[in-house]
């Protein structure tokens, strides 16, 4: 079982990846972690990619491409994978989907974590961080047993820039632009799946698995 997660940044995916990958048995496979494993290991692809991101550049499609490749055929991916945070644009889809038929095999699904924007941006600008020891909390959902204050450590809560508001919305902008074609492209290929992200994260894994089933 072969599936992508879709979804724009603060839609919850990543969790549902985890959540599917725990149920289901499968590695949930994260470009991110794939880069900072190869980059730790010293491999050839790592060295490449690390190239263009000590410059700042973003990594070329082919060799994210092949690092993902690389991952999903190792043995644990014999029976599928969570792919979160890849494929994030038309071309990169496109290359994947390729490769993918040379090795005789297809996505299976792509799941869409569907919640409008503004739910995000009130999603993520409540959230709160602790810089010193890096516990989590959100003012409505989590919030700390004293008002700006980590629970764990003692140390001031902060709002961190990425959870801006001002910068949640250039996010979801480019998240548009960028990756909701993706949405169309896996429509036109028969596997996009969607559920709604606004409900709590256990009635939308309870979605996400009357679709993959038990």
């Amino acid at each position: 079982m072969k599936i992508i997660m879709l979804g724009a940044p603060g839609a919850g995916k990543g969790t549902q990846a985890k959540m599917i990958a725990d149920k289901y048995n499968v590695p949930h496979v994260s470009t991110g972690d794939i880069f900072r494993a190869n980059i730790k290991n010293g491999t050839e692809l790592g060295m490449e990619a690390k190239k263009y991101m000590d410059q700042g550049l973003l990594v070329p499609d082919e060799l994210t491409v092949k690092i993902l490749l690389d991952r999903v055929a190792q043995d644990d991916c014999r029976n599928g994978y969570v792919l979160d945070g890849f494929p994030r644009t038309i071309p990169q889809a496109e290359v994947l989907d390729n490769e993918l038929t040379k090795l005789g095999e297809t996505i299976d699904f792509a799941i869409d974590v569907n919640v409008p924007d503004e739910n995000i941006i009130n999603r993520m600008s409540g959230r709160r961080a602790c810089l010193a020891c890096g516990a989590t909390y959100h003012i409505a959902h989590v919030p700390p047993k004293q008002e700006g204050i980590c629970d764990r450590c003692g140390k001031e809560l902060v709002l961190r820039d990425d959870d801006k508001p001002e910068t949640v919305k250039n996010r979801l902008e480019i998240y548009h632009e960028q990756t909701q074609p993706l949405i169309d492209f896996y429509t036109k290929k028969g596997v996009l799946k969607t559920v709604d992200g606004t409900v709590p994260m256990n009635e939308v894994f309870e979605a996400i698995v009357a679709i993959l089933g038990e």
